[in-house]
């Protein structure tokens, strides 16, 4: 069964930083490419950024960039997101995705592998 789970969700500060992890499992995360999204309350999910195969190109929204790094660690068939100076408008539940191409896409009917989210919540 090809799953990823998303972890390291949790309550922070503005200004503050998290890493959340995808973690991969009944597949090899290494021949996927692999987007982060989010969805806030009453919002609808929107892309937060993506990672080819290999790390040879990373993109970001404009809404992150300059502030949320993906990388990803194929030995461990994972993918991460570092996320610093946090704002309130982060706050949502961000999902991890994967899809067996070599290039990023915005278009989420490509990823044919979801997690089932992890709650980043940015506040006083």
């Amino acid at each position: 069964q090809l799953q990823l789970v998303e972890s390291g969700g949790d309550l922070v500060q503005p200004g503050g930083s998290l890493r959340l992890s995808c973690a991969a499992s009944g597949f090899t995360l290494r021949y996927y490419s692999v987007a982060w999204f989010r969805q806030a309350p009453g919002k609808e999910r929107s892309g937060v950024g993506c990672i080819t195969t290999g790390g040879i190109t990373s993109i970001y929204a404009n809404s992150v960039k300059g502030r949320f790094t993906i990388s990803r660690e194929d030995a461990e068939n994972t993918a991460y997101l570092q996320m610093n100076v946090l704002e309130p408008g982060d706050t949502g539940v961000y999902f991890c995705a994967a899809m067996p191409r070599n290039y990023c896409s915005s278009d989420v009917s490509l990823y044919e592998v979801w997690g089932q989210g992890t709650q980043v919540t940015v506040s006083l």
